[in-house]
């Protein structure tokens, strides 16, 4: 994991929690509008990977276990994790790929239907990723991955050799001489796995993307409002294809690369079919970058004309991230697949305790305020949501009272401590677990396993109905928390 130069530890602390009447005359307990529908309070609970699907992507009660849970504190909103919207193996991840999903989809939404009372909405994130494979042992991959050609030849002098001998010698290189004999997409390969890109127009299905994911989405959309959802949120962040499209690293030379209007022609495609496919009375919004945070791609800039056209197209909501890229990622271990929150833009999404001047608190949060500011001078009204570093009351009010955004996003202050929303509303903000910003939960994600908080995740291990982790060492779900008598 990329770290900062400076290494300045911070602790997350807050002086006062509102009383329950505070709390109740709060912006941030206010309700909120996103379309046609409305939000009991400007709380979020956004989209986090829990790694409690099975090798199909089906609902297993685990994932209603999680939900649940969440469901419990009643936030505002909660959105359900990154689905896949393809039939292609992706691991324990939730999947919307065909009919066959939407029976389990109902059943979660029930479950959060009744933990939550009817208070908390609950939203779908929609996700298209391209293919990535492991990093090869490098004697696999110069004896089978590899393919032989005649710069391979040329660079080692070896143009009437033997196959067999040119892959040996090239495993035999030193890594700098294997840098420059190599294309950089097959020295990449080595090092980190094989990954596409947007920008592999070569590969038919590549090129075809703007022709299959309008679709694809759509029908997963439909399948989502089928299922009793309240809503989309388009996944158009991070590493995967959606924000490649976006990226200024998107050189695609079709019409959607290139420019930015041409960089956003699909996601708006995109957009406009799940919208026709949904109708107009059914919230449909989208996550993105404020931020790529590569050398490369995009920045505030293009964030800001980004914004503006969700806006002018009728999205319903825009929720804002940061980060989280393959292109600085560090090279996994062998047999590992890259992950795209180990370099500079995965710390910028999650960033630690351990920080620079700037600190883990709030760092999206400007950046999110100049994009709200431009959906407003344009003329749009639609709710922003921000995120990262947020763990206090103090904080999300401010945020709201100075218009630097809509709603408040808590994706690990959530995992911490599920029940915050309901003790802070009652007035128990003491009795809040502040999460450490350690990334505990980031490690166990890198290494996909079932995700918890360090917080609680050993308590009352031997507790009535506690269901453990598949090592057997951890409680997969916080336990419960009742509002003591007095």
């Amino acid at each position: 994991m990329w770290k900062p130069s400076e290494r300045i530890k911070y602790v997350a602390t807050t002086d006062r929690w509102p009383t329950a009447g505070e709390a109740m005359r709060s912006h941030l307990f206010s309700p909120v509008k996103i379309g046609s529908t409305e939000l009991t309070q400007r709380t979020w609970i956004p989209a986090m990977v829990p790694w409690r699907s099975n090798e199909d992507g089906e609902v297993t009660d685990d994932v209603i276990d999680w939900y649940s849970r969440f469901a419990q504190g009643k936030p505002g909103a909660i959105v359900i994790e990154a689905t896949g919207i393809r039939d292609i193996p992706s691991g324990p991840l939730l999947r919307i790929s065909n009919d066959s999903y939407i029976e389990g989809l109902r059943r979660l939404v029930d479950a959060v239907r009744v933990a939550s009372d009817g208070q908390t909405k609950l939203y779908i994130q929609l996700i298209d990723f391209l293919s990535i494979r492991r990093r090869p042992d490098p004697e696999k991959y110069f004896t089978r991955f590899l393919n032989i050609t005649a710069e391979h030849r040329n660079a080692l002098s070896m143009t009437g050799a033997p196959e067999a001998d040119v892959r040996d010698a090239l495993a035999l290189l030193s890594d700098e001489e294997q840098e420059r004999v190599l294309t950089v997409r097959e020295f990449e390969a080595l090092r980190f796995g094989y990954r596409e890109r947007v920008t592999d127009v070569e590969l038919p299905e590549i090129a075809e993307l703007p022709t299959t994911l309008p679709a694809l989405f759509a029908q997963a959309a439909a399948r989502a409002k089928s299922a009793g959802f309240d809503g989309i949120e388009l996944h158009y962040a991070h590493a995967y294809t959606m924000s490649s499209f976006l990226s200024a690293t998107n050189d695609r030379q079709d019409g959607y690369g290139g420019t930015r209007e041409n960089r956003i022609r699909l996601p708006l495609e995109v957009f406009q079919a799940v919208r026709d496919r949904v109708g107009d009375e059914f919230p449909v919004g989208c996550r993105f970058l404020s931020d790529e945070i590569i050398g490369d791609g995009s920045h505030l800039d293009d964030a800001l004309f980004f914004g503006v056209e969700f806006a002018r197209v009728g999205m319903d909501f825009l929720s804002l991230s940061r980060g989280g890229k393959f292109d600085d990622a560090k090279p996994p271990k062998v047999g590992w697949a890259a992950y795209p929150y180990t370099g500079q833009s995965g710390y910028e999404c999650m960033p630690s305790y351990i920080s620079d001047a700037q600190g883990p608190f709030e760092r999206n949060v400007e950046p999110v305020a100049a994009i709200r500011g431009a959906v407003r001078n344009a003329g749009f009204s639609i709710p922003v949501v921000v995120a990262g570093g947020i763990y206090s009351y103090e904080q999300a009010e401010r945020l709201l009272c100075d218009d630097k955004a809509d709603i408040i996003g808590f994706a690990r202050q959530a995992l911490a401590d599920p029940d915050w929303f309901e003790k802070v509303r009652q007035g128990y903000g003491d009795k809040v677990m502040v999460c450490r910003y350690s990334n505990y939960c980031e490690g166990l994600d890198q290494k996909h396993k079932q995700v918890t908080c360090e917080l609680w995740d050993r308590k009352e291990l031997d507790g009535d109905n506690v269901v453990l982790a598949s090592d057997g060492k951890r409680r997969l779900t916080a336990p419960a928390w009742t509002p003591s008598p007095d």
